[in-house]
């Protein structure tokens, strides 16, 4: 299991240091249930990286590629004393991750890197609060150990409270952002961060069960039956403008 957190704790760790791709996917179905993903693509790390990434993500005896996969709920039943020293709404927070299933596939002569993390909902109402429920896991490990904690490197974009809403006709995602945070997140930032994060892209990939009649971005595209949207944005917006990823949907 200490492995596994490791494992965990490096492959955010890199993609916050490298050049990647993300792409938050939700799929709805005709009963309002369905899936929730966040896929990062670090393929340019991969190419730069090579072979010595290998090696930190455990492959040996010359293994050429890794394909894991493991729950979130394994770590926490693991880690359920530290957890139930948390407060309440930490404890509440930490729950809501214990579904989620994360996958690292990595394959250097493939030039390979790729995570995701997903979990099925019943509702997407109830994906509100994942942004929190990230944040909570930063003291999963004690104050001591924060540097090699996913959720302690994944701070600095967790300062918004994130909200989703669908009612059969209308769909919204939704972020109130702590400006305070975000500023100082701005400011501390280097130039070498702002060149990674520049060049890296964060994209939304909706999938309803009908047609969309209108979304509020213009710069929305549509699938050939208009049931699913996606819209690209600069990484940077994610980090430091994440009201700029609000979204209105309008289904027929």
């Amino acid at each position: 299991m200490t492995k596994l957190y490791q494992l965990l704790s490096l492959s955010i760790l890199v993609l916050t240091l490298a050049s990647c791709n993300f792409t938050e996917n939700i799929d709805v179905q005709p009963d309002g249930s369905g899936k929730f993903s966040l896929e990062m693509d670090g393929a340019g790390l991969m190419a730069m990286a090579g072979d010595k990434l290998g090696e930190q993500f455990g492959a040996k005896n010359n293994a050429k590629a890794i394909d894991s996969t493991f729950s979130f709920k394994e770590i926490f039943d693991k880690k359920k004393d530290s957890i139930a020293k948390m407060s309440p709404e930490q404890q509440a927070a930490i729950k809501k991750m214990e579904n989620f299933v994360m996958n690292i596939k990595m394959n250097p002569e493939a030039q390979q890197l790729l995570f995701s993390m997903n979990t099925p909902f019943k509702s997407v109402n109830e994906l509100g609060g994942l942004m929190e429920s990230m944040s909570a896991m930063k003291d999963l490990k004690g104050k001591s150990d924060k540097n090699n904690n996913p959720a302690a490197m994944m701070s600095g974009m967790n300062n918004t409270q994130l909200s989703f809403n669908y009612d059969g006709k209308n769909f919204s995602r939704k972020a109130i952002v702590d400006k305070n945070a975000i500023n100082k997140i701005a400011a501390d930032s280097t130039g070498m961060a702002k060149m990674i994060f520049a060049s890296s892209k964060y994209t939304l990939k909706y999938h309803f069960p009908k047609a969309v009649k209108s979304v509020s971005n213009p710069d929305a595209l549509f699938s050939a039956d208009r049931k699913t949207i996606t819209v690209e944005y600069p990484f940077t917006d994610y980090t430091e403008n994440p009201e700029k990823l609000n979204l209105n949907v309008v289904l027929e």
